[in-house]
């Protein structure tokens, strides 16, 4: 299709790039299962590429793929934290190693922001501000933050996307959405992974992200929740000068959540400050579905009176009233040792499309479970129990839905932050009676009246709606309109090669032909008209032959090039 065409011209030198990287860093193979190889090989004839060669990379696969997302920018690197977060994927080893991407990188000169800042206040900032740092508080690959104050002398925080980003992000996604498609229909054990759907909701995430004004409706949203509670605090942001690009949100001081000395110094009450922050992510996912989904320590300060500030909204999950049901039986079910509620969940998130074999789940989930029997909960691991289960479910290529793999890796977050706070502190003990509350709360009569109310409705509707669903069926029979399609995987292109064959043939035996009949043409004593001494219907047939023939060459070398 020309779109495609276009679209891969466009993204030619990034792909030239990005194969590049990888095959200095010794996954020449990942290229040529993408197809990347000979494309590339045809188009560096022509723009005159060297070809990459490098030395052989005696690192680990996990080291010398996170070498290859660092090296590769902003949008790697963020899909690569994002499979940080997927532990039911990727064994411990490639998650520590994704752990590591940081997307730290040299700040922009303020004065190359300047010009953007003005558009987006309207105005220019010393206008605004009594103060503005031209340092960078911090600097990441998508935005910079600085620190300033109002007129009122309120202290700011100004987060400034960096300019030109929005580009180099929708071109990566782009050729990202290219090879999915490419690995999904080529590579058969990622296929169960879903690539092209894991891609397309990191595309929607990031490009979320790319808008800090979905940040700062996340920070509200999560504020809003937690309103008429002291002990949590969510940064203000001030609307009159947040938009896509820029975001102006109150300056938290506090005591970053990694300086336990500072923390100690304070006398704040780190057990309690270890509840309260493990409490505050069970009331944002099991109880809200909208939740901080990158709770580390860099997110976190801590306040006097052991109050607790989030910050930096930017990556966020949200779940389902069924699914935050479906989390609570699933941890519910681990916490009392209950593997039919577990099994019934994951049948639940396979959805049909991936075979489980629940006897054997079973089994193994009894060993699992039973490793754990008779252990105190201040003596379980709840960190180390989540790990044992996503070996389990990779074992049987079970996959978490998508939406619940920030989840996951929110809770091993705050599970390990609550130890750092606490040697003693345990997340088991804190969640067990959190999720009685919330299950025993499904049985209350005001929620089974509620729930009995609307299954009846819909079953209502259904009823009511039988009679005219029969006979729109019945219509359809009688008009011939009813149909059956069975879809079978690449038939569809096993067919186009059927056809452009039995085409080749049939210009093949016509231009055979065409050669034969002007070859008797030409022995004829009297074969009609003549010009320039030819005889015209000899020539005729030889400029068809010839046309046959060149058609008949394109088409073999368009075929061998796809």
């Amino acid at each position: 299709m020309l779109w495609e065409a276009l679209g891969t011209a466009r993204d030619l030198g990034r792909l030239h790039d990005i194969a590049s990287v990888l095959i200095r860093h010794g996954m020449g193979e990942l290229v040529r299962r993408l197809g990347m190889g000979r494309f590339l090989e045809q188009a560096g004839r022509i723009l005159h590429w060297k070809e990459e060669s490098g030395e052989v990379d005696e690192t680990t696969a996990p080291q010398r793929m996170r070498a290859v997302l660092q090296e590769l920018g902003p949008t790697f690197v963020k899909l690569g934290q994002v499979m940080a977060t997927r532990v039911d994927l990727f064994p411990p080893e490639w998650i520590d190693e994704f752990e590591k991407l940081q997307d730290e990188v040299p700040p922009v000169p303020f004065d190359e922001l300047y010009a953007q800042l003005e558009e987006d206040l309207g105005q220019s900032p010393d206008e605004i501000f009594s103060s503005l740092d031209r340092e960078a508080l911090a600097a990441a690959s998508i935005a910079q933050v600085y620190c300033a104050a109002l007129a009122d002398g309120t202290q700011v925080v100004l987060k400034i996307r960096r300019p030109g980003i929005e580009k180099i992000v929708n071109a990566d996604l782009h050729l990202l959405a290219r090879f999915a498609g490419i690995a999904e229909a080529e590579i058969p054990e990622i296929r169960c992974y879903h690539p092209v759907a894991m891609v397309r909701q990191f595309s929607r995430s990031l490009r979320r992200e790319l808008d800090l004004e979905n940040e700062s409706r996340a920070a509200e949203r999560i504020a809003a929740n937690f309103a008429g509670r002291d002990d949590i605090v969510i940064p203000k942001i001030y609307w009159q000068w947040t938009g896509k690009r820029l975001n102006v949100q109150q300056y938290i001081e506090g005591i970053p959540a990694r300086d336990l000395e500072a923390i100690e110094a304070a006398r704040l009450n780190r057990p309690l400050l270890a509840r309260r922050g493990v409490n505050a992510i069970l009331q944002m996912t099991l109880v809200d579905g909208f939740f901080h989904a990158d709770p580390h320590q860099g997110n976190l300060f801590y306040l006097l009176e052991n109050r607790i500030a989030f910050i930096d909204f930017g990556m966020t999950g949200n779940l389902s009233k069924l699914r935050r049901e479906q989390v609570a039986d699933l941890l519910y079910g681990l916490m009392v040792r209950e593997t039919d509620d577990i099994v019934d969940v994951l049948q639940d998130w396979s959805g049909g499309t991936i075979s489980i074999d629940t006897d054997r789940l079973n089994d193994e989930l009894e060993a699992f479970l039973d490793s754990y029997h008779g252990l105190a909960l201040k003596q379980l691991d709840f960190a180390a129990m989540l790990g044992d289960l996503m070996s389990l479910f990779r074992d049987h290529r079970l996959s978490l839905p998508p939406d619940l793999s920030l989840l996951l890796k929110a809770f091993i977050s705050l599970d390990g932050l609550g130890r750092k706070l606490d040697p003693d502190f345990n997340t088991v003990a804190e969640i067990t009676p959190f999720l009685q509350r919330i299950i025993m709360k499904r049985y209350l009569p005001s929620s089974l009246l509620k729930k009995g109310w609307s299954n009846l409705s819909d079953g209502f509707d259904m009823l009511t709606g039988l009679p005219r669903d029969i006979r729109r069926l019945l219509r359809m029979a009688r008009r011939g309109a009813l149909q059956v399609h069975v879809d079978v995987t690449r038939l569809d292109h096993f067919g186009h090669q059927l056809d452009r064959a039995a085409s080749r043939l049939s210009v093949g035996m016509v231009t055979a032909a065409l050669i034969i009949g002007t070859s008797i043409v030409m022995t004829a004593p009297d074969n009609g008209p003549t010009v320039m001494g030819y005889s015209l219907f000899v020539l005729l047939g030889f400029i068809a032959a010839c046309m046959g023939c060149i058609w008949l060459w394109i088409s073999i070398w368009r075929g061998k090039r796809e």
